[in-house]
C-alpha cells in the first residue's frame, strides 16, 4: 500500500484536517479519505507514517459495526468496491480508497468535541494537578495520575480550526447548542464510551478518553459521525502494564512524539513549523505502533486488498 500525503478525488473537495480531504458527493453524502498526514503538538509532519490512514479508517469502520445498535452513526461504507459502486465517478481511483476512504452521510456538524475521561490523564490531569479542577471545576481530592474515575468524566470542548482545543464547561456547552441537543450529545457520549471500554477491555485495551463528534441531518436527527475510538482520538494503553500514579505507555503516535521531545530538548526544534525531518525507525516503529493498535481491539492482522 503507496503511502498518501494528499488526495486528488474527482470530486468538490470542501474540507482538508490535519489528516484527512473531505469530499462532497451530491448534497446528502460525503467522502472521508483518511491520509498517511501525522502532526505532533499541532504540527503537521513532512513525512507521511505508511498504513496509519488505513489503521485510523478500518477501526472507525469496525467501531461503527460494533455500535449500530447504541447510536446511530454516519457511515454508508468502507468498502471501496462499494464506494464505487454508489459513486461511479471514483471508478479510476480505486488504488487511492483501498483501505482509507469511508462513504458517509452528510450532517450539519455541532461545533463541539464530546470529551469523555474514564481515567484523569494529559491535559485533564496537568490542570488537575495545578488546580484540582477540570475546566475549572472542582474534581475530589487525591486523585493518582492514569487513575479511574468512580464515573466517566464528560467534559466538552470547542473545537479549534488551529491550535488545542479549548476545555468547557457543560453549562457553556448548553448555550452554544441549547440544552436539548446538549443532553442529547452527552448522552449519547456516554453510551457509546460505556460500550466501547467494554468491548476493548476484552481485548486487553484500555481507552483512557476519547473524543466524539455528532451532526445534525436533514430531518434533526442527531448522529455519530467523523471518527471513533481511533488511536488518534484516543488513549490507547495496553491493560496488562496499566500502572496507576505515571503515565501510561500508549497504541499511538508515542514513537514520534518520544522524538520530538528529545529533539526539542537538545535545543534542535522550537515546537513550532517546520518540523524537524524524521529518521527512517521512528517512522517505522509509529507506523507498527498504529498496526498494533488495530490487531490488538479487532483480533486480526490489518489487509488491504
Amino acid at each position: 500500500m503507496t503511502a498518501m500525503a494528499t488526495s486528488d478525488l474527482p470530486l468538490p473537495k470542501i474540507g482538508r484536517g490535519k489528516v484527512r480531504d473531505i469530499y462532497a458527493v451530491g448534497d446528502d453524502r460525503v467522502l472521508l479519505l483518511t491520509t498517511d498526514r501525522i502532526s505532533a503538538f499541532d504540527v503537521v509532519m513532512n513525512e507521511t507514517i505508511p498504513m496509519k490512514g488505513a489503521v485510523l479508517t478500518q477501526i472507525s469502520a469496525w467501531w461503527f459495526n460494533q455500535l449500530g445498535g447504541v447510536v446511530p452513526h454516519h457511515m454508508i461504507s468502507a468498502d471501496a468496491d462499494e464506494i464505487i459502486k454508489q459513486v461511479p465517478a471514483l471508478a479510476g481511483h480505486r488504488a487511492a480508497l483501498a483501505g482509507r476512504a469511508m462513504l458517509c452521510r452528510r450532517t450539519t456538524v455541532f461545533p463541539i468535541e464530546c470529551v469523555i475521561r474514564g481515567y484523569i490523564s494529559g491535559s485533564a490531569w496537568k490542570e488537575y494537578a495545578a488546580s484540582g479542577t477540570l475546566a475549572g471545576e472542582k474534581l475530589e481530592a487525591g486523585l493518582l495520575e492514569s487513575q479511574k474515575f468512580a464515573e466517566p468524566v464528560f467534559s466538552p470542548a470547542t473545537k479549534a480550526e488551529t491550535g488545542h482545543d479549548e476545555n468547557i464547561t457543560i453549562a457553556r456547552m448548553r448555550e452554544i447548542i441549547g440544552e436539548e441537543d446538549a443532553f442529547t450529545l452527552e448522552s449519547m457520549t456516554r453510551a457509546v464510551y460505556t460500550q466501547g471500554e467494554e468491548i476493548a477491555r476484552e481485548a486487553g485495551i484500555i481507552i483512557g478518553d476519547t473524543k466524539f463528534e455528532f451532526g445534525k441531518e436533514a430531518d434533526g436527527r442527531i448522529i455519530l459521525i467523523d471518527e471513533v475510538m481511533t488511536p488518534d482520538s484516543s488513549r490507547f494503553w495496553a491493560a496488562d502494564v496499566y500502572r496507576p500514579g505515571q503515565p501510561q505507555p500508549s497504541f499511538d503516535k508515542q514513537p514520534l512524539r518520544d522524538y520530538l521531545d528529545i529533539e526539542r530538548s537538545a535545543g534542535r526544534w522550537n515546537g513550532e513549523a517546520p518540523p524537524p525531518p524524521l529518521p527512517p525507525e521512528v517512522i517505522d516503529a509509529t507506523s507498527k505502533r498504529y498496526l498494533e493498535a488495530y490487531r490488538r481491539l479487532t483480533g486480526t492482522k490489518l489487509v488491504i486488498d
